[in-house]
């Protein structure tokens, strides 16, 4: 499988190693016309309104609300993929979900947690750096993970959102499940 990582910001990089380390190819999408060449598409995180501005400039935001690829979002990529946000009508609107920006504090608050994500037999591990959360879901969206009672992974069909930084872990179980569960089915 070719999975794309939007490389526009945030990190590229080790999404890029996480899909290699998985087994699959691993393409840098700067251009639109990239998106024609994969089989989804990581959009990573990084800082929500940069990436958003970013992938207006550069066109991305009316491709992708169009697109009928499967798309992951980490953290800011959440962000983006999400309906609403507190305050805010949301960007892509891919998942029928609100999210709450920062919502696990400041930078200095980053924590890291073993979490039990629905569909994944061992703990995932993830990184929490100034992480939103899910506040609320469509009844059409599967609530894949919580922590502190706060929701932090969904999936919608052939959209998967996580509110922690699974690549920058040595844990590749949740991009397996991104390719194997939802590229490879779509």
């Amino acid at each position: 499988m070719k999975i794309g990582v939007l490389a526009l910001q945030g990190a590229v990089r080790e999404h890029i190693r996480h899909i290699e380390e998985s087994g699959h190819e691993g393409i840098y999408v700067k251009k639109v016309e990239q998106l024609n060449d994969i089989d989804g598409l990581i959009i990573p995180g990084g800082e929500s309104t940069t990436l958003r501005r970013l992938m207006t400039l550069y066109g991305f935001k009316e491709a992708l609300q169009q697109s009928e690829l499967p798309m992951f979002g980490t953290c800011a990529g959440l962000i983006v993929l999400a309906k609403d946000i507190v305050g805010e009508e949301g960007y892509l609107q891919k998942l029928d979900i609100t999210v709450e920006r920062n919502s696990f504090g400041r930078q200095v608050d980053s924590f890291e947690a073993d979490l039990t994500i629905k569909g994944i037999e061992a703990p995932v591990e993830g990184v929490f750096i100034r992480a939103p959360h899910i506040q609320s879901v469509e009844d059409t969206v599967d609530v894949l993970g919580i922590i502190d009672d706060k929701i932090i992974a969904v999936r919608q069909g052939k959209y998967l959102g996580v509110s922690f930084h699974p690549e920058l872990t040595d844990d590749y179980s949740i991009i397996d499940y991104f390719i194997n569960d939802i590229v490879a089915k779509a």
